[in-house]
């Protein structure tokens, strides 16, 4: 006699129900874990602006954080205005850190107004203009925080990756590649904007040259490389009619 566990019945019956219970309980751990992983995503912006800026537990070693403990005490601190820029309006907005720069971008692509989040800063009476931006690396998607004065000199960075190569591209967010841009210049002495590139030819590999608008590359890592560069020039371009505003008042 067959037994009733032997029929091809059963073994369908049974992967649907198991697809039903393993997919019930991923959406029931999705809706649980959600406020949690939203809630580390705010505390993440917060610690990744305040370290564009200086606040940070940086030492001689790698790149530190404030705490997620400090960090919104910190960001009430010494951010003192979040700015939102659509089509050439100002306009504050406290939650302007919680704007998805990737979706902001796909609206620009279809034609929709994108919306420019700008925090400003001040820590020792000198005031810091970070803007967030984001493009594509090797693998998958690079981002960061510039921090700049006003006149668009890089007063510090923090740059992250979702997939480049470990000891190659992703070290775009290990303190040697990112201190080196602090005191670039963005603009020419005319105001035009000419960004920063990364470069393999860089003549200046201790980074003295601060007028030179390059960065010396990372070895083996050209395209995350020119992933920033790309990011760096296209987005950053955008902020330049807030700050030549800036200057004119």
């Amino acid at each position: 006699m067959e037994k009733r566990t032997d029929k091809n019945s059963y073994t369908v019956i049974f992967a649907i129900g198991m697809v039903l219970v393993v997919g019930a309980l991923l959406a029931y751990l999705a809706s649980a874990l959600k406020p949690m992983i939203t809630e580390n995503q705010r505390l993440e912006k917060q610690q990744n602006i305040l370290y564009a800026m200086g606040i940070n537990n940086n030492d001689e070693g790698s790149a530190t954080f404030v705490s997620t403990d400090e960090a919104p005490e910190l960001f009430e601190k010494y951010i003192k205005q979040q700015l939102v820029i659509e089509n050439g309006e100002v306009k504050e907005d406290n939650k302007a850190y919680l704007i998805d720069v990737k979706k902001e971008q796909a609206r620009a692509k279809n034609g929709k107004t994108r919306r420019l989040p700008l925090f400003v800063g001040e820590k020792d009476g000198k005031k810091f203009y970070i803007a967030p931006i984001r493009g594509k690396g090797l693998w998958d998607a690079i981002w960061g925080y510039v921090a700049m004065d006003e006149n668009m000199t890089v007063q510090g960075v923090y740059f992250d990756h979702k997939g480049e190569t470990p000891g190659l591209g992703a070290n775009i967010k290990q303190r040697y590649f990112m201190d080196d841009f602090y005191g670039e210049r963005l603009l020419t002495d005319a105001g035009v904007f000419k960004g920063i590139t990364i470069s393999k030819s860089n003549a200046d590999p201790t980074n003295e040259d601060k007028n030179d608008y390059e960065i010396d590359a990372i070895a083996g890592a050209t395209i995350t490389g020119d992933g920033v560069t790309a990011m760096i020039k296209k987005d950053l371009k955008l902020y330049l009619p807030y700050f030549q505003n800036l200057k004119n008042n």
